[in-house]
């Protein structure tokens, strides 16, 4: 099937997949076909058990649909639609499981232990992910250049988007590339000097759980995210209550220290404050 499974990979190439589910899809498809046995056109059937046997072998039902759609892109990339199967039906969830939510205290103490182990680097992924809210795979947009404009343009999944990136995490940065010698390009590089891999990320914060005495669980990159996102939903609520009433008592603005409006509402602007100060 190694034919198949690179044809798949020119097609997805092709149709301007990113380089991360490019790698996602082809483990999934030959994961499929070592699984099954079935062959260059499987059918509909055969792809329907596959995912049964999935999620009676334990798999979410993001995970298994995830896996599916490889398969399902397979049939269409050799024209044969007929052979897809349906996604599980999910219900969006609308609360967070309080066993994987990360605290602001939590995060503080991860924060701390980066500092305390010497791992530089660590801390400063922790920093910029938590006060910008990128995703992990936007790491590479963070280059030597945005820190200079103060703000970054991400390109990922076909849209585009600015983010300001706060003044004190953009010092921090900056003084970080001085040391490593980086002028241009990405800030967060390997030895090789390709940007750093997502992988790598995952390794470098869960080495800190143990002693930071943070459940392994709550410790991924993507919660830095949820944390930012629920900061910046707070702060965002309070000012626009700020924009609509006067009549807010002179103990509730201190609660606006940490907005600094933007030009543009829809760009969070929030200061580093939060993030960066501990």
């Amino acid at each position: 099937m190694l034919a198949e499974i690179l044809q798949f990979q020119a097609w997805l190439v092709h149709r301007e997949y990113s380089q991360a589910t490019i790698q996602k899809y082809t483990y999934a498809l030959t994961r499929f076909f070592r699984e099954t046995g079935a062959g260059r056109r499987p059918d509909r059937e055969t792809v329907a058990a596959w995912r049964d046997a999935l999620v009676g072998a334990g798999y979410t039902p993001a995970t298994v649909n995830a896996m599916l759609a490889a398969v399902n892109d397979y049939q269409e990339s050799i024209d044969n639609p007929a052979g897809k199967a349906k996604p599980l039906k999910r219900q969006r969830k609308i609360f967070c499981d309080a066993d994987r939510e990360l605290s602001r205290e939590e995060y503080f103490r991860l924060l701390r232990t980066a500092r305390e182990t010497g791992s530089k680097v660590t801390l400063l992924l922790l920093q910029t992910i938590c006060s910008t809210g990128i995703r992990v795979s936007e790491l590479k947009y963070i280059t030597v250049e945005a820190i200079r404009r103060r703000k970054a343009g991400i390109r990922c999944k076909g849209k585009c988007r600015e983010i300001l990136l706060p003044e004190e995490l953009c010092t921090r940065l900056d003084r970080w590339c001085r040391r490593r010698k980086i002028y241009a390009g990405p800030v967060f590089v390997s030895r090789t000097g390709a940007p750093i891999s997502r992988v790598t990320v995952w390794k470098k914060m869960k080495a800190l759980c143990s002693r930071a005495n943070v459940a392994w669980k709550k410790v991924f990159p993507h919660n830095l995210r949820h944390l930012f996102a629920r900061t910046f939903y707070k702060i965002e609520k309070i000012s626009r209550s700020w924009r609509m009433s006067w009549d807010i008592p002179a103990s509730r603005r201190q609660e606006f220290i940490l907005w600094n409006p933007a030009p543009n509402m829809s760009v969070c602007s929030i200061k580093c404050t939060y993030c960066c100060k501990k």
